[in-house]
């Protein structure tokens, strides 16, 4: 076993890669896929979130109105159980226990709480990539309340996993699906389930990556090299973004696409972007473990 840092710098090729996805100067196509539903036909809106998440990893639905909370908890339902939002930072933005009410409230800021809740971007990853797998959400439901008026509004970032698989050497592949992250309970950061590639991690941006790896190994430098090349093929393939319409519903599966958001624009009050999101966990659904996440807060 190897324990190490991975810690980035300007020189490695995601960094600027990053910059020009989500800094929104890099347009990226709409996900080619998605139905017209109305709202009050909850029968066929989880049929057809149903058939797109098992043909696409991912369900686009218009509807003609966006759900109350009670009409967006029994979609949920249809899903798997709810989350509830435990971090202590967003508390202020939840109701029922679990919707949490994504609202862009302030410029960007550096405090990674209130990230969510600014114009920053939001690095691409997988939602609770630091807890055990039953206890990761496997669905992120967004719904959009309102848009925002400018134009500028942040979108949020679709990335199949399959792509990022595909960019990596098979040495990467191995070295990935022996490394975890130190702190917790986490997974292998490249499973193979189902058949078909699971990540769980996330880009940290400048914060730091403690990591281990349990198989063998000559240096730790293999391990920060293997972490760059994933990031940069995160970054370098392609990928979807959602612009956001009132009424515009989108379920994620987190086992299938990493996921981010574009730098947007604090609005004025009244044009604010608000969307409302669930996590669901459909295998034997647990609450999320807060303390065995890095960033909890970190949403669309």
């Amino acid at each position: 076993m190897i324990k190490g840092i991975f810690r980035q710098a300007a020189d490695q090729p995601h960094v600027p890669l990053r910059r020009r996805l989500l800094d929104a100067a890099q347009p990226l196509p709409a996900p080619p896929f998605g139905r017209d539903v109305r709202a009050d036909d909850s029968s066929g809106l989880a049929t057809i979130a149903r058939e797109q998440l098992s043909a696409h990893g991912a369900a686009v639905v218009r509807l003609d109105r966006p759900l109350d909370a009670e009409e967006f908890l029994a979609f949920g339902a249809t899903l798997g159980t709810a989350q509830p939002e435990l971090a202590p930072a967003v508390q202020p933005f939840v109701e029922s226990e679990v919707i949490l009410n994504l609202v862009t409230t302030s410029p960007a800021t550096i405090d990674t709480d209130l990230q969510p809740f600014a114009a920053n971007w939001l690095s691409l990853h997988t939602e609770s990539s630091g807890a055990p797998v039953p206890v990761q959400p496997r669905y992120i439901v967004l719904m959009c309340v309102t848009p925002g008026d400018d134009p500028r509004c942040a979108r949020t970032v679709l990335l199949p996993m399959r792509e990022v698989y595909g960019r990596l050497s098979e040495r990467d592949r191995e070295v990935l699906r022996s490394l975890r992250y130190e702190q917790g309970d986490p997974p292998p950061i490249l499973r193979i389930a189902d058949g078909r590639p699971v990540f769980s991690v996330r880009d940290f941006q400048e914060d730091p990556l403690n990591w281990v790896h349990d198989g063998p190994l000559d240096a730790p430098d293999e391990v920060n090299a293997v972490l760059a090349r994933m990031y940069a093929a995160m970054y370098g393939s392609p990928g979807f973004g959602v612009r956001w319409d009132r009424g515009l519903l989108v379920v994620i599966d987190n086992a299938v696409h990493f996921h981010g958001r574009t730098a947007g624009v604090a609005a004025p009050p009244g044009s604010t972007r608000h969307l409302k999101r669930l996590r669901i966990g459909a295998n034997r659904p647990q609450p999320v473990l807060t303390g065995s996440q890095p960033h909890p807060a970190t949403v669309r």
